[in-house]
């Protein structure tokens, strides 16, 4: 019987494993990038900026809305390790364990919001950007325009002053270019500015037309990006329900084997390693995908 149990224990094991490493399965696709749960190394003052704008977009959780998140992943945790070890103290462990995650499950989603408001702001800046070069025909005029409408917000507003400051600084575009394509890694920001830089130092016969098709192209970029964040929002929910059902495949170990017998065998050091094993590797499996859900959303 024993050897029956610890066969059955290890194909659960085995099942989350070769379900995460299979190639043709849309959740493992969905976390694919194999990103660490770990915390990332960034600076506190950066995150503190991120939460900063998130409180001021209205977005930032009540101290109401912290607590029943606190008490819903508390009482989850107590009860899914209860129902894999029967023991309190090994349950009250996981509980703390799993409210010292919350901040950085937190962190993430304040990560997501502030790069959907970036996105917004550099969608903003481009489209604005072109008409008022069409209008202009100076790339820093512009940009004064687009800065005078006050139609942008922090941080883009103060980047796009720098970029005029550096133009009238050194006499040319090229260091304001450097300066946004660094700063803001999208493609539709650096293949505008590659168009303003060749109509304004090469020149162009139909600059007209080259505005007019690079402004269909941020517009096409831009319904993508929004066609699959609903995407991602509407398969974060499945992915979630699927981890959960992970967790609860001891009960299915539990029906086989019989409830007595089961707490039987966790007297057994082997089996007691197997559960954590599975514990771990399940928590491991949907914090790669919460960070990969939060991560380089509005990237084209």
């Amino acid at each position: 019987m024993d050897i029956i149990i610890f066969i059955v224990i290890a194909f659960v094991i085995a099942f989350i494993c070769v379900y995460r490493d299979s190639n043709g399965d849309n959740v493992y696709k969905y976390i694919s990038g194999k990103t660490s749960f770990v915390y990332n190394k960034y600076a506190p003052y950066s995150y503190k900026e991120i939460r900063k704008k998130v409180k001021e977009l209205g977005q930032e959780y009540t101290k109401k809305q912290y607590a029943i998140q606190v008490s819903i992943f508390a009482i989850s945790a107590l009860i899914i390790s209860y129902l894999y070890f029967y023991n309190l103290l090994i349950s009250l462990v996981y509980m703390g364990l799993v409210i010292i995650a919350i901040p950085y499950l937190n962190y993430l989603r304040c990560k997501r919001i502030y790069s959907e408001y970036i996105f917004e702001q550099i969608q903003v800046y481009t489209t604005n950007t072109i008409m008022e070069f069409a209008t202009t025909q100076s790339f820093v005029k512009a940009l004064e325009g687009v800065y005078a409408s006050n139609i942008l917000e922090e941080p883009v507003k103060s980047d796009v002053k720098i970029m005029i400051d550096l133009a009238y600084e050194n006499g040319t575009i090229d260091e304001s270019i450097d300066y946004m394509n660094n700063k803001y890694d999208y493609y539709m920001v650096k293949n505008m500015h590659q168009l303003f830089y060749q109509i304004t130092n090469e020149g162009s016969k139909d600059a007209g037309e080259s505005l007019e098709n690079m402004s269909q192209d941020i517009d096409m970029l831009i319904e993508n990006v929004y066609r699959d964040r609903i995407d991602r929002a509407a398969f974060h929910k499945k992915f979630l329900q699927f981890g959960i059902v992970l967790y609860l495949m001891v009960m299915l170990v539990q029906f086989l084997l019989g409830i007595e017998t089961y707490i039987n065998m966790l007297e057994r050091w082997y089996v007691q390693f197997l559960l954590h094993a599975v514990v771990v590797v399940n928590t491991a499996f949907l914090l790669n995908g919460e960070k990969y859900y939060n991560e380089n959303v509005g990237a084209e």
